[in-house]
C-alpha cells in the first residue's frame, strides 16, 4: 500500500512540473512585473524588442503589460505585421498582456484600412481566449454581458491588487474625424466606464489593497490639447471619481507620449490638492525600446514602486 501511495505521489509530482506557477495570492506578497508600450514601430525596433523580451525572460516577473501601439502611426497595419507581433509576444517566458493602441486600429485609415475591421482583427489575434499570451499564461476575466464585444477590456487579481485593462486611444480617442467614428467612440466609452465602475465594486467587495489601470492614451490631464471636442473628458472624470471613491492606491499606466514620467496629475475638486492615492506612469516608446520594472510594496503608502531598466549601453 505504501509503495502504491509513493508511486501515486511521484505521478502527481510529474504532472505538477508542467503546471505553471500561479500568480502571487497572499495579500501581503511582493512581486515584480514589466511595463512596456509604443513598440515596435518598424523592423529595426522589432529586433530590439526581441532582445528586450529575452532580457525580461531572464528576470523573475509575474507578468508583462504592453499598453499598445505595435506599429507606427503610418503602419504597417497588415495582418502579416500583426501576426508577426503575436509570434514575438509568445516568446515571453512570462504571461504577456496587451491592449490595442491607436496606431493598431484608429489610425489605420491613413494606410487605407477600416479602423473597426482592424480592431476586430486585433481582438481575434490577442484577445480570442480567456488567457494571456506568453509561454506561461494567466487567466483573464474579460468584459461580458451587453459589452461582450469589448474583449480587450480585461482584469485579473494578484496578491490583493486588481489589474484592469481598457481600450482608450490616442488621436483624441477616435472622436472628431467622422460621424461613424464618433458613434464608435461613444459606444466604446460607455463600455470603458462601465468596466471601471464594475472593477471598483469588485475591488471594494474583495477588500483589495489597490488597483492598476492601463490603457494606451495619454488622456491630457494637463489640458494642453485644447480641442473643442475632448475625447478624454469622460475618462479623466471617471479616473478622478475612481480615486476619490476607492481611496486606496491606484496606478494608471499609459503610453502615447513616448517618454518616461511619473506624477500625480489629478486634483480633488473640493480642495484643489493633488490626490495622493492616484499615480500615473508613462512608459517608454519609439524610438526607445525600454521597459519599466514595477514592484508591489505592501509596506508603502503608494503600494507600487517603479524602476526604469537601464539599457545595456547605460550599465
Amino acid at each position: 500500500m505504501k509503495r502504491r501511495f509513493f508511486i501515486l505521489l511521484l505521478g502527481v509530482a510529474g504532472c505538477s512540473a508542467h503546471i505553471p506557477p500561479p500568480l502571487p495570492s497572499a495579500v501581503d506578497a511582493e512581486f515584480a512585473f514589466g511595463l512596456i508600450g509604443d513598440t515596435p514601430y518598424g523592423a529595426f525596433e522589432a529586433l530590439a524588442l526581441d532582445a528586450m523580451i529575452e532580457e525580461m525572460n531572464r528576470e523573475e516577473l509575474a507578468f508583462v503589460i504592453h499598453v499598445g501601439d505595435i506599429t507606427s502611426g503610418r503602419g504597417p497595419c497588415t495582418d502579416r505585421w500583426f501576426e508577426a507581433r503575436k509570434r514575438q509576444f509568445e516568446k515571453s517566458r512570462h504571461p504577456f498582456v496587451i491592449v490595442p493602441g491607436d496606431n493598431d486600429w484608429v489610425d489605420c485609415h491613413r494606410s487605407g484600412f477600416d479602423p473597426v475591421e482592424r480592431l476586430e482583427k486585433f481582438r481575434n489575434l490577442f484577445h480570442s481566449g480567456d488567457r494571456s499570451l506568453g509561454e506561461r499564461t494567466i487567466e483573464l476575466e474579460r468584459q461580458a454581458g451587453r459589452h461582450a464585444q469589448y474583449r480587450e477590456h480585461m482584469r485579473w487579481i494578484a496578491a490583493g491588487v486588481l489589474f484592469v485593462g481598457v481600450n482608450v486611444q490616442g488621436s483624441n480617442n477616435n472622436l472628431g474625424r467622422t460621424a461613424e467614428m464618433d458613434a464608435e467612440h461613444r459606444e466604446r466609452m460607455t463600455a470603458v466606464l462601465a468596466w471601471l465602475e464594475d472593477s471598483r465594486r469588485l475591488a471594494e467587495r474583495r477588500g483589495l489593497a489597490g488597483m492598476l489601470v492601463f490603457a494606451q492614451a495619454n488622456p491630457d490631464f494637463e489640458g494642453k490639447l485644447g480641442r473643442r471636442g475632448d475625447g478624454f473628458a469622460g475618462f479623466r472624470n471617471a479616473l478622478r471619481d475612481l480615486a476619490l471613491s476607492f481611496g486606496k492606491p491606484i496606478l494608471f499606466v499609459h503610453g502615447d507620449s513616448h517618454f518616461y514620467k511619473v506624477d500625480q496629475p489629478i486634483a480633488d475638486p473640493a480642495t484643489g490638492q493633488r490626490l495622493p492615492n492616484f499615480t500615473r506612469v508613462i512608459v517608454f516608446g519609439s524610438p526607445q525600446t525600454r521597459w519599466i520594472r514595477a514592484n508591489t510594496d505592501p509596506s508603502s503608502p503608494q503600494l507600487f514602486r517603479l524602476s526604469p531598466v537601464l539599457q545595456p549601453t547605460e550599465r
